[in-house]
């Protein structure tokens, strides 16, 4: 049975060499005061009846011992290695939770100890876990630990969710808001954007709806210093990505609704970019493989279907050629100037301004959100029936899930496979009608130079009638822009 550990001495052979571990789950300021409180109660013990200590485990500042820990406790897995090694004859710690708030872990360090006659010591008793009494005080500790880790965790879920569904804010701010405090009770009073951080994600929507790549836009952020973090390309992947820039309540993967902070993103480039986020077999190509501007995008005029034009080394010259049968092939430089000049004089034209209305962007902004919304439909039927009332009865039964999956997975893949309308890029909006189209489209990274005619115009090359000719002939390179015949979207 459990014993004091003035009586230790009396019952088992010492000596009694001591492993202190404590743990705490939350730290916010990274100071570990609560886990140097239990060590200090440890110490005075064990000084207290003469128990030499041989191990001190005190990094798991911060981590949970529950079974929804996100990360493994690097200490208490080392203080397990020791406990098998036979280093400790009795382990202490301030609680029993301290040790475990999960009956897995709690099996795994019971059979540990008593596997290598390892005493545990925890809220000033001392168990040997060799013995049948001791074995069941301990496991009643642990499962009132790990319920009353649970319990806490159901009302912090329960007090979560009422937040989203006010809208507010909670948890870290994001990158982009900083937040108003009541100075008396400390109470989060709003969120709003920061003045330097905001318009830092504005403009990374905007460049990522241009068709920069995260690649040059990570480039420039870390060379200006002034945004308050070093990025990576995958910050810029799972900003652009989450709807609360958009103004949206995000909880536990459900849609709650408007946010009460005011979005950093406006409707039209929210949509626009998870339109080019979507896309299947979207360009990923960057600046750093990028060199030619109709490589891969251009088509052999002589060849049947979308055969590619691609870059060769001729002659000692770069030249496009078609890819498949070598049957044309024509200087870089000549194609380049050419198509430039043609497309320039296109943007800027009326017809350009015809074939770009804004009703485009509004359909697709609407195809996107029938999508989430039926997802969301489904996500939130699916946990209503996971869930239960006070009688043990689900909120919604598994007939009326089926009925409702049945209903709404052929209307997901429906809108999923619809050709919803592509919106105009903000790049190519951008250059449509521009007062000085040349100076915008000289402003322009190649690749989204590039991604401009493939929007915009379909280029064919042909045949020049004999050898060596050197100039470019009537009808050797034929344009389509869009709405005339022979324009296909690459």
């Amino acid at each position: 049975m459990p014993i004091a550990p003035e009586y230790l001495h009396l019952v088992y052979p010492g000596p009694f060499l001591a492993y202190l571990y404590g743990r705490n789950s939350v730290d916010p300021k990274k100071k570990g005061r609560s886990v140097q409180d239990q060590l200090h109660a440890g110490r005075r013990l064990c000084e207290t009846y003469g128990w030499p200590i041989v191990g001190v485990f005190d990094k798991d500042v911060g981590r949970s011992a529950s079974r929804h820990a996100r990360r493994t406790r690097s200490d208490f897995e080392a203080m397990l290695e020791g406990i098998e090694a036979g280093k400790c004859r009795i382990v202490v710690a301030f609680e029993a939770s301290r040790y475990y708030r999960d009956l897995e872990v709690y099996v795994r360090l019971r059979n540990a100890c008593a596997a290598n006659g390892v005493l545990l010591c925890y809220d000033g008793t001392i168990y040997d876990l060799s013995k049948r009494e001791d074995r069941k005080a301990t496991a009643q500790d642990a499962l009132q630990a790990e319920d009353e880790v649970e319990g806490i965790r159901e009302r912090n879920l329960r007090t979560m969710r009422s937040i989203a569904e006010k809208g507010r804010p909670h948890g870290r701010p994001l990158y982009g808001y900083t937040r108003r405090y009541d100075p008396d009770t400390g109470d989060l009073v709003d969120q709003f954007p920061d003045p330097v951080q905001g318009p830092v994600v504005t403009d990374i929507f905007k460049r990522v709806a241009s068709l920069e790549s995260s690649y040059s836009i990570v480039r420039d952020l870390n060379k200006r210093g002034d945004t308050g973090r070093i990025w990576e390309e995958r910050h810029i992947s799972q900003l652009v990505r989450n709807p609360s820039y958009f103004g949206r309540r995000i909880f536990q993967g459900r849609d709650f609704g408007p946010a009460t902070w005011e979005p950093l993103v406006d409707e039209e480039t929210w949509y626009a970019v998870q339109a080019i986020l979507r896309r299947p077999g979207r360009n990923t190509t960057d600046d750093r493989t990028v060199k030619h501007l109709l490589s891969y995008i251009g088509l052999c005029g002589e060849c049947s279907g979308a055969v590619k034009l691609k870059i060769l080394k001729c002659r000692g010259y770069l030249a496009y050629q078609c890819s498949e049968r070598f049957d044309t092939v024509i200087r870089k430089e000549k194609l380049d100037a050419y198509v430039e000049e043609a497309v320039i004089a296109w943007l800027g034209s009326a017809e350009a301004v015809a074939a770009f209305q804004p009703a485009d962007a509004s359909a697709s902004a609407a195809s996107l959100r029938k999508l989430e919304n039926l997802k969301n439909q489904l996500n939130e039927a699916r946990q209503a029936a996971a869930r239960f009332d006070e009688n043990g009865v689900p909120l919604l039964s598994i007939v009326s899930l089926a009925a409702l999956e049945a209903q709404l997975v052929p209307m997901i893949t429906q809108v999923e496979n619809e050709e919803a309308p592509s919106p105009t890029p903000p790049l190519v909006r951008g250059l449509v009608g521009h007062p000085n189209v040349e100076e915008a489209w000289s402003r322009l990274l190649l690749p989204q130079q590039r991604e401009v005619i493939r929007k915009v115009v379909t280029v064919r090359l042909f045949r020049a009638r004999s050898r060596g000719v050197r100039t470019i002939e009537p009808g050797r390179i034929k344009l389509a822009f869009v709405g005339q015949p022979g324009f296909t979207s690459d």
